[in-house]
């Protein structure tokens, strides 16, 4: 009988400690879902010409076209993070909601493409703006002119006014890249 009585408590403790891991309500909530960006849209429409709209999809890390940068324009850039979830693509709203998470930077290569964070971009506590939304004034770029975009996670600090106040590329230490894309420019 007692050899039973063992057996049942050692059961039911058994029980007891397996209900208390599965269960969820003593897990913390992760704020930043681990989903992976699977669309970025960037759209750049030319501030002296409205109807001049042009709009890349990166999908999985390759862009559906190229841009058509023409030397001594400036074009309104505007950056849209999407993650997927149930075969369809939601908005990313989660970025602006933990702004103090991220920082965008931004990489010309054979172009000359200064870069300015516009005055209604996202501005994080730090008073740095994210870079969501920026003016593109273009200098000069080849054929082979590209542009590199990364959505960095939770650098330890960020500069905005890199390399310059009047061009604001951006600089990060530490963090983790969430998106790294590069789109064509001609």
């Amino acid at each position: 009988m007692k050899k039973l009585f063992n057996i049942t408590l050692l059961l039911l403790a058994a029980a007891f400690i397996l209900s208390c891991r599965n269960g969820d309500d003593d897990i913390p909530e992760d704020i930043h879902e681990h989903d992976e960006i699977g669309r970025v849209v960037l759209t750049l429409t030319n501030k002296a010409n409205a109807t001049d709209v042009q709009t890349v999809n990166v999908i999985g890390g390759v862009a559906d076209s190229h841009l058509h940068l023409h030397q001594g324009d400036t074009y309104i850039a505007a950056l849209d993070f999407q993650i997927k979830h149930n075969d369809h693509y939601d908005s990313s709203d989660e970025i602006i909601e933990e702004k103090d998470h991220h920082f965008i930077t931004f990489s010309p290569a054979d172009a000359d493409i200064k870069v300015i964070r516009a005055a209604d971009d996202i501005v994080r506590t730090d008073g740095q703006r994210l870079g969501m939304k920026t003016e593109w004034t273009i200098s000069s770029v080849t054929s082979t002119g590209k542009m590199n975009i990364k959505l960095i996670h939770a650098p330890t600090s960020v500069n905005q006014n890199y390399p310059s106040a009047s061009n604001q590329l951006g600089q990060t230490v530490g963090g983790e890249s969430d998106v790294d894309i590069t789109v064509e420019t001609h």
